[in-house]
């Protein structure tokens, strides 16, 4: 069940499915991503409606996707929207029971391990860039 009008998130949703970004809008499709994320790199970007989200997460992902070499962009870009699409972003969120729920958020998964994770408070505060310049950094890091 969405919670937001759907006039209102659809261009937030946009902003990340027009870079490649597939979005995961049920509990169905997050398993069925969260079993193809077992090979490769896969970057799970967690959207939210806030100002971190529109300022920095967002536009961050994109900046960092334009700026990387070819043969380290991830494998699958994965997207979830929790505070709309709830089931799946609980769903989502039970497959790394260690990490707590944050939207927005980044999850980078090698070979279905989760190997970094950029909780809302690294993302608050700070700019596009420097959202980009980590996330950049750990596609370089963990591409094979």
């Amino acid at each position: 069940m969405a919670y937001y009008n759907p006039m209102l998130v659809k261009p937030m949703r946009e902003e990340l499915t027009e870079v490649g970004f597939t979005e995961l809008r049920t509990s169905q499709d997050v398993d069925a991503a969260m079993e193809d994320a077992k090979k490769g790199l896969t970057l799970v970007a967690v959207n939210a409606t806030n100002k971190a989200a529109a300022g920095m997460a967002r536009p961050g992902v994109r900046l960092a996707l334009q700026d990387v070499a070819d043969s380290k962009l991830p494998d699958r870009l994965l997207t979830v929207f929790p505070g709309d699409d709830v089931e799946a972003g609980t769903t989502f969120f039970g497959h790394i029971p260690e990490i707590p729920p944050s939207d927005p958020s980044f999850a980078l998964f090698k070979d279905g391990e989760l190997v970094y994770f950029m909780p809302l408070h690294r993302i608050e505060g700070r700019d596009a860039g420097m959202v980009a310049d980590d996330l950049k950094a750990k596609f370089e890091e963990f591409a094979q």
